[in-house]
């Protein structure tokens, strides 16, 4: 039951951001023609599903050298790091080989983390069976997910750190005009920033220096986002200097 649930979170969080992303493609225009826009989303599909069963497989490294056949089975883990960062090495791929130079994350921005959202919300009600949930805590609001032991509910606070990710996005919209790209990158360093502190308190196999898989692959992240901690002004569009101001 647990895992129907999951599926049909799952396949809703794909349709419901699928179809917000093309209502915002409608309502905001698309600087990125038709053809060009359905080869990179191709691109970004089959890069997020490879990514996220290569970092799924890898999250037990331990377990994969004992057991190869464990390969084959960890291939049905999947997580939404390895999907983001494999979707972003699958757009940029596809980019360059169709010739688009123009940004095409922002678009995606809003209608992932809706599609995050809801995703989550059938990872929680998939129980011990989903793994993603947290470790055993006495704080008030740990959840007994069946077996009797209170956890953190990581997927709750991923959701509210979703939430709020979308509401401070819409918050620097409304001050600054943001560059080309720049919406997508400040949801990127958000997320991942979020995983990192996150995944601190799962019950994942620590790799090296104190960090697991995932983790690993947040600073993989954060670090091909650099510009972004060592130019934080090239993600605002500088406004013009109207005449009166040259004189």
């Amino acid at each position: 039951m647990h895992h129907l649930l999951h599926l049909v979170f799952e396949l809703a969080a794909f349709a419901v951001g699928y179809t917000y992303f093309q209502r915002l493609r409608a309502g905001q225009g698309d600087p990125i023609p038709e053809p060009k826009r359905v080869w990179i989303i191709i691109g970004a599909a089959a890069g997020a599903l490879l990514g996220s069963r290569v970092l799924g497989a890898l999250e037990d490294p331990a377990k994969l050298a004992a057991d190869g056949w464990s390969l084959f089975i960890a291939f049905n883990n999947r997580t939404i790091v390895g999907g983001l960062l494999g979707g972003l090495v699958g757009v940029e791929l596809t980019k360059k080989a169709i010739g688009v130079r123009t940004s095409s994350g922002d678009l995606f921005t809003y209608p992932l983390i809706l599609g995050m959202m809801i995703g989550r919300v059938g990872c929680l009600l998939g129980g011990l069976e989903d793994n993603t949930y947290g470790t055993p805590t006495d704080l008030p609001w740990g959840i007994d997910l069946g077996d009797g032991v209170r956890r953190h509910p990581t997927n709750l606070y991923e959701i509210l750190w979703l939430a709020l990710l979308w509401t401070l996005l819409r918050w620097v919209e409304r001050r600054w005009t943001l560059a080309d790209g720049a919406r997508f990158k400040l949801f990127m360093v958000g997320y991942l920033l979020f995983r990192l502190a996150v995944e601190a308190i799962k019950p994942q196999p620590i790799i090296s220096l104190g960090l697991s898989t995932i983790q690993w692959a947040c600073v993989a992240g954060l670090l091909y986002y650099f510009r972004v901690w060592l130019r934080p002004r090239s993600l605002v569009v500088q406004p013009q200097m109207d005449a009166d101001e040259h004189r």
